[in-house]
């Protein structure tokens, strides 16, 4: 397809600005992780949100409310922070592809070529789509490349919980890296904010915000496993293993639908994740999953706040445990983890919106 003229230009840094890199105090002696693990600051990125990393060590990162996108470079110890593209629209999804540098600004996909060899005067980015629902309702989208080249950009639903156009809405959709053949991989998928391939069967695995206003403690959040194409998990009839919505569930039965692969804590809107392909951390992480909760706000005592871990076996979870809290003190947070990315060195970045910075989390053998 013939690309798209992008007509913003005037919105975007012809020169790349950078921000103050001084690491702002934070308590995070409050932060309790397993024996072994520590947790520093970073970086400090107002507004970060989804990670992802260049081929040669840049790691971008998108916003929300702030409109940036980041680019964190390091040589010789030394981190230099640079916003490389300003004033977009909920530029939530970043991914790296071919040399090029994939950013979602809602209803648009945009293409940066070149990008790390430009990283202080950008070339202008291109539209590879602008075909993606225009609402802003659960309109910031991450994005990700899978193991099949192909760019995978989901569309939450158009409400809390509704029968609203499911075609093109509440499903995961995937399209080539110009934008065409646009096609539904997953349906029934409420809202994923995070999502990663396993690195041995390559299949599917993907976080889900469940509906609200059911209550403290229903329906559960989800982390779900989608083994190949053409699979429904089931909003918005069904929420969790069981759970059939107050108002359409009698119009589905839940055992028409893929159940999650382990229901989480209700509430705690779990976003990023990532398996771990690192060899800093215990041979017990590897290939299990870390998930960013960003936390409750549709709950009297408020929850999540955190990242959990999971460990499978095959494609089954044989444990989930929560790997680190402290950011929800005295049921109020100081910080919300966003997503999770791991680094050449097996350290695990964690992002942190409210904070505004991103987290390095490492090993050392006690």
């Amino acid at each position: 397809m013939k690309f798209l003229s992008f007509i913003f230009l005037v919105s975007l840094c012809a020169v790349t600005s950078q921000i103050n890199a001084q690491v702002p105090e934070l308590p995070l002696d409050k932060i309790k992780l397993p024996p072994g693990f520590s947790i520093s600051v970073w970086a400090n990125v107002p507004d970060a949100r989804t990670m992802t990393l260049g081929d040669k060590g840049t790691v971008f990162v998108g916003s929300k409310s702030a409109g940036n996108v980041y680019a964190i470079t390091e040589n010789a110890g030394k981190r230099q922070i640079r916003i490389i593209a300003s004033k977009l629209k909920m530029p939530n999804g970043v991914a790296f592809h071919d040399g090029a540098l994939y950013v979602s600004s809602v209803n648009r996909i945009l293409r940066f070529d070149n990008i790390e060899n430009t990283l202080d005067q950008p070339l202008p980015p291109r539209i590879i789509t602008a075909d993606y629902p225009k609402e802003t309702y659960h309109g910031w989208r991450f994005i990700a490349f899978g193991p099949d080249g192909w760019l995978y950009v989901p569309v939450g639903s158009s409400c809390n919980v509704c029968e609203t156009d499911l075609e093109h809405y509440a499903l995961i959709s995937r399209i080539r890296p110009d934008g065409s053949n646009y096609e539904v991989f997953a349906k029934g998928v409420r809202n994923t904010e995070g999502f990663d391939w396993h690195p041995v069967t390559k299949e599917l695995w993907f976080t889900d915000i469940s509906r609200e206003w059911m209550g403290d403690n229903l329906p559960p959040d989800e982390l779900n496993h989608a083994s190949n194409q053409g699979l429904d998990f089931g909003f918005p009839y069904c929420h969790g293993k069981e759970v059939s919505d107050p108002k359409l569930g009698a119009k589905r039965d839940c055992n028409k639908f893929i159940p999650p692969a382990v229901e989480l804590d209700p509430h705690v809107a779990p976003m990023g994740m990532r398996f771990y392909t690192g060899t800093m951390f215990p041979a017990e992480y590897h290939n299990g999953i870390f998930i960013a909760e960003h936390g409750s706000w549709n709950r009297s005592t408020k929850i999540g706040y955190r990242l959990e871990w999971v460990q499978l076996e095959v494609n089954e979870v044989a444990r989930k445990e929560i790997f680190a809290e402290g950011w929800l003190q005295e049921n109020e947070a100081w910080g919300r983890p966003v997503d999770v990315l791991v680094m050449p060195d097996g350290a695990l970045l964690v992002s942190d919106d409210v904070a505004g910075v991103v987290y390095r989390i490492s090993y050392d053998q006690p």
